[in-house]
Formats: structure tokens, C-alpha cells, sequence
């Protein structure tokens, strides 16, 4: 697994837009440091991928568990890094709005480091039963695992409407199967088992215990922020608002968030953008392969 580099970074480039569309003093601070991680390792990694990228057999076998750390903010190349900040950016601004900054950077690094664990537990499992030591092997390296993961919370608090994927509607407590399915059609390379660990976490958070014993190891620290007097909305274009809403007949009214998302999104919703990202990078990659002098070895 080896980085490829180009003279332009048009994965970096087009990010880089999309945050200074958004603007940086309207993106949360822990989702603004987020990416700001993920991009400084793309730009100055720590390690080359073949010493980052998480295996059971550099993590278990070689006793190497640095990788659990290493391995969500290392990509393999510009476009793979787009494709999940693009999907973080989204999904940051939302959560951390409703969860609270401190609760959503405890939730980041919990996510971060036990996507990995059950990567690791699902790749020796499928070592096991299918006999096929390959799998000990299968190094992977990126942030998917985690977006699934906030994707499946980002779900359960807004369970309602439809999600688009690959041009089908789709129910959004759905709609991580969905993806999780069209994603390696589309781009074969990627890591099921990686991608089905962050959904498995976000499970574990918003079905079973994962939430309680984070409040349990927290101690001191604050809870998640709930608002039992709002309702959240968002329609296809990414568009949000909060509703005040009182059960018992007091009068309401409905405030709208300024945030333009339009301006970075064309209109498209995250699933839509996302996919235009995917076939964009599988155009590039596929103009690479028959340009190969375009990428150094």
C-alpha cells in the first residue's frame, strides 16, 4: 500500500474549497480539528501507509497496536481523503450542534479506537471460519470506519425521511446497510470489513451499552446535550432547522439556523455528493492507470 502523489492534489483542492465555502468560524471546533488532523497527516504522514495501515497481523501477531491510533488519519490518496472529510464535514456540523463540542471529541476518539478493535476481531473471525489466513493481511487505513459509525447516530436522531444512494431512495435506518453494499460494488478495493466495524460501533452506541459505559468512564464529564423542547429537520439539500416545539399548547416558533449549505453543496444531498466524489476519484484513478507516469512509484 503505497501513496500516490501528483503534481495536483484535486481531492485536497476541492476540500479545501468546501470548508472556505462553509466558513471556518461556522464549522464546530471539534469537527474543524478533525479535518485539520486528517489533512496535516495526508500532507506530512507520521509513517508511510505500509506502517500505518491496521492488520491483525501487524497489530496482534507483531504486537504493533500503534496502528489502532495511526490508522484513521492516514489515507491512501487525495480522493480518499475527500471522500471522508467531505462526509465528516456534513456529519460534524450535525452532531456536534446536538451533541455538545466535548461529547462529540469523546465520541470521536471512542469511535476511532474501537472501530479498529472490531475491525480487527472481524478479520480474524473471517481468518477462522473460512480458513483463509489472507485475511490476517488485510490491511486497512482511513476514517470510513468512524463516518460510518457517526452515520448510524446521525440516523438514529434523525430517523425520518429518505436518503439517496446511487440515485435510489433509500429509509435512512437503512440507509448504512445501503451504502455500506453500493460502495464495494462501486469501489471494490474499499474495506467491508472496516466500513461494517463502524457500523457495528454506532450500534453499540445507540442500541446497546457503548453510550452507558462512556457516561460510566466520563465520571465528571458532561453528558451529551439533548434539546427535549426541539425537533430536529433536514430535507434532501441539507437545509436544517430547529422548531421549538411545547407539548403543552404553549406558543412556538421556528428559528432558522444560519447555514447556507447550498453554498458547498450545489444542492446535492451528503449521499449525492458523496457519490459524485466516489465516481469522480474512480475516473481519476482509471485515467491514472492509463496515464501511469502521472504518479511517481
Amino acid at each position: 500500500m503505497q501513496r500516490r502523489s501528483r503534481g495536483i492534489n484535486t481531492g485536497l483542492i476541492l476540500l479545501l474549497s468546501q470548508i472556505f465555502h462553509v466558513g471556518v468560524n461556522n464549522i464546530p471546533p471539534v469537527t474543524l480539528a478533525t479535518l485539520a488532523v486528517n489533512i496535516w497527516f495526508f500532507l506530512s504522514p507520521l509513517k508511510p501507509l505500509l506502517s500505518s495501515c491496521l492488520s491483525v497481523e501487524t497489530c496482534y501477531q507483531q504486537k504493533d497496536w500503534q496502528r489502532l491510533l495511526l490508522s484513521p488519519f492516514h489515507h491512501a490518496d487525495d480522493w480518499h481523503l475527500y471522500f471522508n472529510m467531505a462526509s465528516m464535514l456534513w456529519k460534524g456540523i450535525n452532531l456536534e450542534r446536538r451533541l455538545g463540542s466535548k461529547w462529540f471529541a469523546y465520541v470521536i476518539v471512542t469511535f476511532s479506537l474501537l472501530t479498529g478493535v472490531v475491525y480487527l476481531l472481524l478479520e480474524f473471525a473471517l481468518a477462522e471460519f473460512m480458513n483463509e489466513p489472507g485475511f490476517r493481511r488485510n490491511c486497512a487505513v482511513g476514517f470510513s470506519g468512524v463516518l460510518f459509525a457517526l452515520k448510524v447516530l446521525n440516523n438514529h436522531y434523525c430517523p425520518g425521511g429518505f436518503a439517496n444512494v446511487l440515485g435510489f431512495p433509500v429509509p435512512n435506518r437503512f440507509a448504512c446497510w445501503a451504502e455500506l453494499v453500493a460502495i464495494h460494488f462501486i469501489s471494490p478495493g474499499a474495506s467491508f470489513a472496516g466500513h461494517l466495524a463502524g457500523i457495528l460501533v454506532g450500534l453499540m452506541y445507540t442500541l446497546g451499552p457503548l453510550k452507558k459505559i462512556m457516561e460510566m468512564c466520563a465520571g465528571n464529564f458532561p453528558s451529551p446535550v439533548h434539546y427535549p423542547g426541539q425537533q430536529y429537520y433536514f430535507n434532501s439539500s441539507g437545509y436544517s432547522r430547529y422548531q421549538d416545539y411545547y407539548p403543552h399548547g404553549m406558543p412556538g416558533y421556528s428559528e432558522e439556523v444560519p447555514r447556507d449549505y447550498d453554498a458547498y453543496t450545489a444542492g446535492l444531498s451528503e449521499e449525492e455528493q458523496l457519490e459524485r466524489a466516489l465516481r469522480a476519484s474512480l475516473w481519476d484513478r482509471g485515467w491514472s492507470m492509463r496515464h501511469p507516469a502521472s504518479y511517481s512509484s
